[in-house]
């Protein structure tokens, strides 16, 4: 999954009562669907975050997996590892830089390191002004938007879509980028954004 020039994947995200599930399909030039890339579940309310990434939605092999290093801590680390339990590198959530504008933090050792952060003051404003409103059956619709850059150069863009379920576009710039590590954070940014 490495050693590309672009490459554009969907997350779709579907609700249930205990589990969040993620459907991410390659996106074709045409815009539709394509493959099946990964099909993620985190279940909810637990103590230590963890998010397994399948091959599809049969959920018989494994692809990779995404867990904090710590138990619930706003600033955790997630290590991103293979099926093989290998490091393919760590994602985490500025806490500090958050307070305003989400900021990430997207580490690929020995490749790529790159700052995520929401491309509209305005709307990070906005949204944080409504999770403040006892409406938590009312989802923000309005649309946010992640710059993931490295040295000033574009690394990756996630781009929310307006709707009543969370579907991002992400395009992958980098070709250095490992795929599922662009993945994870896009799973991420939706999971674990209100945290």
């Amino acid at each position: 999954m490495r050693g590309r020039t672009n490459d554009r994947f969907t997350v779709r995200q579907r609700t249930t009562l205990m589990i969040n599930r993620y459907v991410v399909t390659e996106t074709l030039p045409d815009g539709s669907d394509g493959r099946v890339l990964a099909f993620a579940e985190q279940k909810r309310m637990t103590l230590r975050e963890r998010m397994t990434f399948y091959t599809d939605e049969s959920r018989r092999e494994v692809l990779f997996t995404a867990s904090a290093r710590q138990v619930v801590d706003l600033g955790a680390v997630y290590d991103v590892r293979d099926a093989g339990d290998r490091a393919l590198g760590t994602f985490r959530k500025k806490f500090a830089a958050s307070l305003l504008r989400s900021t990430w933090e997207l580490d690929q050792p020995g490749s790529v390191t790159a700052v995520g952060r929401e491309r509209n003051r305005f709307v990070a404003v906005a949204r944080r002004l409504w999770e403040l409103l006892p409406l938590d059956l009312v989802p923000f619709v309005w649309p946010y938007h992640f710059d993931f850059t490295s040295d000033g150069g574009p690394v990756m863009r996630v781009d929310k879509k307006i709707g009543l379920r969370d579907r991002y576009v992400v395009d992958v710039t980098s070709p250095d980028l490992d795929l599922r590590l662009a993945i994870a954070q896009a799973v991420a940014l939706d999971a674990l954004q209100s945290r």
